[in-house]
This record gives C-alpha cells, sequence and structure tokens, in this order.
C-alpha cells in the first residue's frame, strides 16, 4: 500500500458526490484547505467538518439529500487524511483551529452560516460557535466527542493500538468492531483505513470540554444527533450534557454507530436537518429519554 493508494481510494469515494460538485482550494498560514461544494450558489449555506481522518468526501450522501436548497461546503482540514495540505503555522492549539476556520468562512465569504461536524468536527464546530456565536445560524452536532462526555475507556482501549502503530488491518478491525451491524460504506472504510496508515497526520488539537457556563450562554440553535449503536460514549451521558445548551434538539439515530456516519444514514440525517435548518424542532427529540 502507498499514499497514491489512499488518492485512488479518495477519488473512488469522491466520484459518488452529486454532478456539479467544485472544489476550492484555500489558502492560509495553517495551509491550504480543500473544499467540496455542492447545491445552488444562491442557497443557504451549511459548512461541514468531518471527524479525525474522515475526509470532507465522507459527506458525498447527505450533500446529496441537501444539495437541492442548501449550499454544502465539506471541508478537508490542512494536514488531516484528505486533499488538504498543511502550511508553515501548524494547527497545535484550539486557538489556531478557531484562526483557521475563520479563514475558512471568510474564504467562502460567509459572513454568517449554519455549521456542521461529525466526531471531533463536531468539538471543533462547537468551539467555533462558543468563540463566535453571532457568525453561526444554527449548529448541528453528529455524535459529537469531547463537546458534553468522555470516551469510553473500552472504546479508548480499542482505539489505542491503531493509534500506536497504524495499518490498514488495524483500522479495519477497529471499525469492523464498532460498527458491528451497522451498516458502512465500503469505499470509504479503505479510504479511512489507507489515509491511516499511509499518511503522516499531525497530532490533533486537544482542548478541554465546555464547562455547563459557557456552553448554558451559546444562544445558537443547537441539533444533537446521536448514534444509537455508537461505542465511543455513554449516549445518556452525552445527552445530559447537551441539555446544558439553552436552545437544543436532540435525536437519536438507532441503527447507526459512531463511526458508520455520516457516510451511512443520509435519508434519516438529511430529513433530520431540513426539519432543523428551516426552523421546526427535530421530531425524534421526544424519543431520546425513552432510548437511553
Amino acid at each position: 500500500m502507498s499514499v497514491d493508494d489512499f488518492h485512488t481510494a479518495y477519488d473512488t469515494v469522491l466520484a459518488k458526490w452529486p454532478a456539479g460538485t467544485t472544489a476550492l482550494d484555500l489558502r492560509s498560514p495553517y495551509g491550504t484547505t480543500r473544499v467540496l461544494a455542492h447545491g445552488p450558489q444562491d442557497g443557504e449555506p451549511l459548512v461541514l467538518l468531518p471527524g479525525g481522518g474522515a475526509g470532507a468526501t465522507v459527506w458525498c450522501a447527505l450533500a446529496a439529500e441537501l444539495g437541492d436548497r442548501y449550499r454544502v461546503y465539506a471541508v478537508d482540514p490542512p494536514g488531516d487524511a484528505g486533499r488538504g495540505v498543511a502550511g508553515d503555522r501548524p494547527l497545535a492549539r484550539p486557538a489556531d483551529l478557531t484562526a483557521w476556520l475563520t479563514s475558512v468562512l471568510d474564504g467562502l465569504g460567509l459572513d454568517r452560516t449554519n455549521l456542521g461536524g461529525h466526531s471531533y468536527g463536531a468539538w471543533q464546530a462547537l468551539g467555533h460557535a462558543l468563540h463566535d456565536p453571532g457568525r453561526i445560524g444554527r449548529l448541528v452536532l453528529l455524535d459529537p466527542t469531547r463537546c458534553f462526555a468522555g470516551l469510553r475507556p473500552g472504546y479508548l482501549l480499542r482505539a489505542l493500538p491503531m493509534l500506536a502503530r497504524p495499518s490498514a488491518e488495524r483500522v479495519r478491525a477497529f471499525l469492523a468492531w464498532e460498527c458491528e451491524g451497522a451498516a458502512v460504506d465500503e469505499d470509504w472504510q479503505r479510504q479511512f483505513a489507507l489515509g491511516a496508515a499511509e499518511l503522516p497526520r499531525p497530532k490533533p488539537v486537544i482542548g478541554r470540554r465546555p464547562g455547563p457556563a459557557a456552553l448554558r450562554a451559546l444562544d445558537v440553535p443547537t441539533l444533537v444527533l446521536l448514534a444509537g449503536r455508537s461505542r465511543a460514549h455513554h449516549l445518556g451521558k452525552v445527552a445530559a450534557g447537551a441539555r446544558a445548551l439553552p436552545d437544543v434538539r436532540l435525536a437519536t439515530l438507532p441503527g447507526s454507530s459512531h463511526h458508520s456516519l455520516p457516510a451511512a444514514g443520509a435519508g434519516e440525517v438529511g430529513a433530520l436537518l431540513r426539519e432543523f435548518l428551516g426552523g421546526g424542532a427535530a421530531p425524534a427529540q421526544a424519543a431520546l429519554g425513552s432510548s437511553l
């Protein structure tokens, strides 16, 4: 296996994006950020941040679901497993992530936007909303990690060998364990595994979880979607922490695992996002309490 194999796998998933998708390269001191854009030019903007190592391509099915109305921007962070390129200034602290994402929104010409993220990308999205809430219309957090609760110890133990000595085989075994019983896009799995095994990646920026006081002060409507089969964290603890937000909708995706999202289940996720971004409450909110 090689870096070329990763790029081939990336392009295979990229080919699943709907017709009319364009790629943009935005430059900043942190490097080059690749952005995949789909949807009407005058559509309401939705910027999406992937989980660590997942790449912008992972949003392909959701872009197809929402691209008739929304202008979807899926981001490849510089230095992560995608087509972004690290620059002279590393992303080393939470303040760097804030400055980088600000430069992305500026480069896209977005004075105000909806912002979403999955997993580690959700933590980045929440952090940015806390920093600059006036720029965010609505916030979408898809099975967020490090936002409202910690990771399960068992999940960390399973992930440790993959992180210490990454190989495509170890990554695939980890995904098989976490996604057991949930549908996972095979082509994306290959991209994710090769990215972890073949690409040099900087250490992720790790910051503190926002405290309850900071969450209570966030005046941005927020949708938190939880994977019902997630092994990454305890859903009840995540939901309890998220309820500190003053304007939050909570919903579960019963058949989804942490890493099957967002490539799988785009129809259900897209319907919830349309309801939420259009200003309504998430219809699955009432069911959350009974599922935990």
